[in-house]
């Protein structure tokens, strides 16, 4: 069922394309992300790189042509300004770090998995991970969509399948994203 779902994902993206912009638009992606059991963590807040569900959402729309902007480029702005290392940032501060990195759109959301109980006759649990998001515009500061996305999975560690919801919620996100940016128009 898993392979089934990822490849109707993978469909879907491979039938959109960026074909309507007329530049490769620029991303910047604010979601922050929490795993089972772990904290809230987000990139411009803390020392980590990107999280699971930025890597996937990154790996997919580069994939399709978008371009995503490294956080490293902004490592030296964020360290500079405290309100840019909360990890609840506001439309203004992430319009505020859309600027400064040249994005022509912000990603922004939060991104929760969870665990429930035990896959009956095995060793599984169940694993969930929701996501919200926006997108907006940076030029002029619209939200032109909001999102959201699931995902599961089944593993014998709650971490990794909390890992593997995020990574698959993120894939569906991916394809809305897409599908937003094309009504969208790239402007």
């Amino acid at each position: 069922m898993k392979k089934i779902i990822l490849v109707l994902a993978a469909a879907s993206l491979a039938i959109f394309s960026t074909q309507a912009f007329a530049k490769e638009p620029k991303f910047i992606l604010l979601i922050s992300e929490q795993n089972i059991e772990g904290p809230q963590r987000a990139w411009w807040a803390s020392e980590i790189d990107l999280s699971a569900t930025e890597n996937n959402l990154a790996e997919k729309l580069t994939a399709h042509g978008f371009t995503i902007i490294e956080p490293s480029k902004l490592t030296k702005k964020i360290k500079k300004e405290k309100a840019f290392r909360m990890v609840d940032l506001s439309d203004e501060k992430a319009i505020d770090l859309g600027n400064l990195s040249s994005a022509d759109y912000v990603i922004m959301g939060k991104a929760i998995a969870s665990s429930g109980g035990n896959v009956p006759q095995s060793t599984l649990i169940s694993c969930f991970a929701n996501i919200t998001a926006k997108i907006i515009r940076v030029k002029d500061g619209e939200s032109i969509a909001y999102l959201d996305a699931s995902g599961n999975s089944a593993h014998m560690d709650k971490v990794s399948g909390g890992t593997e919801a995020l990574r698959s919620a993120s894939t569906d996100l991916a394809v809305k994203i897409i599908n937003a940016l094309n009504k969208e128009g790239g402007n």
